[in-house]
């Protein structure tokens, strides 16, 4: 039998605006317009002091742990900025750019690192779940949410983000394998910020690129740039309509870095060399952008001191409403539980006591009393 070629593919880089600003015309025409832009960059600005705000807090007790987002804003937030408000946003942690675009109130964010669940109650119409800290799970939500979508003839989509190590997980297998096969419109976007906290990405995955991991599966891959917003924009753009159109996954690999550690309980001068830091520090999404800005004459020091001042007085705002919420009260674990609560949970949430037979009836007080001696 003779020898044949069976499968040839290829993985294109996608990138519109480099680290030194300069920008290709032809692909990126349309992509963002000015206004936009502008308005993309600001929200960078305010995404940037969150992180160096919550460090504080942390560092000063009134946090728990926190992952600072720094030099990932372009990947969740060019993603958000892409697709339509009522397509499924399934975060890992680390996506808090994209989320606040989307109408997340800050403080939501602070709340759950503060350990309040309250920040994980998420009004509905914004279609965001919460964050994930499990590493790959959320990546089945986004699939059976995206699932449902198209089993209700809906157009939504969902996107799910995640890190280089997460593809190493069953979960992104499974997930992969379950939605290319049964044609189901979902993003994954896998944000490789070169290391899954001190893990190198050369010893995650040995393959040149970690997009070809959904090869496997069928899907369409590609790499982008991931500190070019307008690539992001592009790319996301691409595969949203792929997936409302023919109800295709995508894998999108955005190359980006993390500046700052995994999170505030971590050290990445034990693992990282200065001089890799540095040069991404050139390469830092929000540099070029204001480059860009600058070049077409819509940015200036002017604009920017008013965005500081407009980015420190909402931050402000949202801690101040994170750390003065009311205490929260017993019964909004029972009320949080169900969407109708069962009548045997209602006792316990009403009278704070289980109802199983070893139950001492004088705990309780009226009918409730009366009802637990009819039980026995």
């Amino acid at each position: 039998m003779p020898v044949k070629t069976v499968f040839e593919t290829k993985i294109s880089h996608v990138s519109i605006l480099d680290e030194n600003g300069k920008f290709d015309a032809k692909l990126g025409k349309g992509v963002i317009p000015d206004k936009d832009a502008v308005a993309l960059y600001e929200h960078m600005l305010t995404c940037r002091h969150l992180d160096e705000v919550a460090f504080k807090l942390q560092r000063s007790g009134r946090m728990g742990t926190y992952p600072e987002n720094r030099g990932q804003e372009a990947t969740s937030l060019g993603a958000a900025y892409a697709l339509d408000k009522k397509d499924w946003l399934v975060p890992c942690y680390r996506e808090n750019a994209g989320l606040f675009w989307r109408g997340l109130p800050i403080e939501m964010i602070l709340l759950h690192w503060m350990g309040d669940e309250r920040g994980n109650q998420i009004d509905n119409e914004l279609c965001v779940m919460p964050l994930a800290i499990p590493i790959g799970t959320q990546m089945l939500h986004a699939t059976g949410l995206a699932w449902a979508a198209k089993y209700r003839k809906e157009k939504q989509i969902a996107c799910t983000f995640f890190g280089d190590g997460a593809t190493s997980e069953g979960d992104f297998h499974e997930a992969a394998n379950f939605a290319a096969n049964l044609d189901i419109p979902v993003i994954f976007f896998c944000q490789n910020n070169g290391w899954a906290i001190s893990v190198p990405s050369k010893i995650q995955c040995s393959a040149p690129t970690v997009a070809q991991r959904g090869l496997a599966y069928g899907m369409d891959c590609v790499q982008v740039d991931g500190n070019d917003i307008f690539a992001v924009v592009k790319v996301t753009r691409d595969a949203a309509k792929l997936a409302r159109e023919k109800k295709r996954p995508t894998f999108i690999e955005a190359v980006t870095y993390r500046l700052g550690d995994h999170t505030t309980a971590d050290d990445a001068r034990r693992y990282r060399d200065e001089k890799e830091v540095e040069s991404w520090k050139k390469k830092d999404p929000m540099l070029r952008l204001e480059k860009y800005l600058r070049e077409k004459k819509l940015w200036d020091d002017k604009k920017h001191e008013a965005a500081m001042a407009k980015a420190k007085e909402t931050v402000i705002a949202a801690v101040k409403r994170a750390e003065e919420i009311a205490d929260p009260k017993n019964a909004d674990f029972f009320n949080s539980m169900y969407a109708e609560l069962p009548a045997d949970l209602k006792r316990q949430r009403d009278t704070m006591c289980t109802h199983s037979l070893g139950l001492d009836p004088s705990q309780l007080e009226g009918t409730e009393r009366q009802a637990v001696n009819s039980q026995h």
